[in-house]
């Protein structure tokens, strides 16, 4: 592992595209190799025997592509098996996107409603580090499930979704929230629905951004920044392609991936 070796990110499928698209704003230099689980997403409604075996599966791929640190970019593998994969594999650092963010939201609110998948908000793994980093915080979480769905069908301007949206998150609005966590990878794409839903002057936190900063920082801090002058190569690999796949995954990043975007079998 060196320097130059790229940065592993995993997910269960598209969502964590908007983590790979902060790390990638942020370290631009780096090369970046994607793992979406796309054969057996969702995460969510999964046991948490299976969620850390799907994650141990990944982590081991990324591995085989001899990555120098892996970001877990799934909440809830990041709630469900992060300290797991870090016992198990001790020879790597591994980031996963609750820390930070709970980090940068205890910092800013009091507040804090906390919106994400089933998985994620029955782990309460938002509210223990949050409380971590301010006893006093109020703690307001809620499950979205059907934001997912919406999303990954690139449905992000139906009427249904702002209907879901007003639904869900009427219930934070009224409790007065100052801070709100986007808990779940997919919710970046609808940030500014999300935002109008619980009042424009709630400050949101995007984990993706959060964890970036914090990858940025520890590779700064020990040396391990790719130097090299031209922007790095990004690989993607899912376990299962569709067209739909490309087609909301370029939506998520913005650019064409279909060149190096490849399946595999794990």
């Amino acid at each position: 592992m060196s320097k130059n070796s790229p940065i592993g990110i995993f997910d269960s499928g598209l969502g964590g595209l908007t983590v790979a698209k902060q790390i990638i704003k942020l370290l631009p230099h780096e090369d970046i190799i994607y793992l979406g689980d796309t054969a057996r997403v969702p995460y969510g409604p999964r046991s948490p025997e299976t969620i850390k075996k799907f994650s141990e599966e990944n982590t081991q791929f990324l591995l085989s592509k001899k990555v120098k640190c892996i970001v877990i970019a799934c909440n809830t593998s990041s709630a469900v098996a992060a300290d797991y994969l870090k016992k198990k594999f001790k020879n790597i650092p591994i980031f996963e996107v609750i820390n930070p963010a709970a980090k940068e939201a205890a910092r800013v609110g009091e507040k804090i409603g906390v919106i994400g998948t089933r998985a994620t908000i029955e782990s309460k793994a938002y509210e223990k580090d949050i409380k971590k980093y301010l006893k006093s915080a109020k703690v307001i979480s809620l499950a979205c499930p059907l934001f997912v769905p919406f999303v990954e069908e690139g449905e992000i301007k139906s009427n249904g979704l702002k209907e879901t949206a007003r639904e869900y998150l009427s219930k934070l609005k009224i409790k007065k929230i100052d801070t709100l966590v986007m808990g779940c990878t997919h919710y970046p794409i609808i940030e500014k629905l999300i935002a109008r839903e619980v009042d424009n002057h709630v400050r949101i936190v995007d984990p993706g951004k959060s964890v970036a900063k914090e990858v940025f920082d520890f590779l700064s801090k020990n040396k391990m920044l790719n130097e090299q002058n031209s922007h790095g190569k990004k690989n993607f690999f899912v376990t299962d392609l569709t067209k739909r796949f490309t087609k909301v995954a370029e939506i998520f990043l913005g650019h064409k991936i279909e060149e190096n975007l490849k399946k595999i079998i794990l």
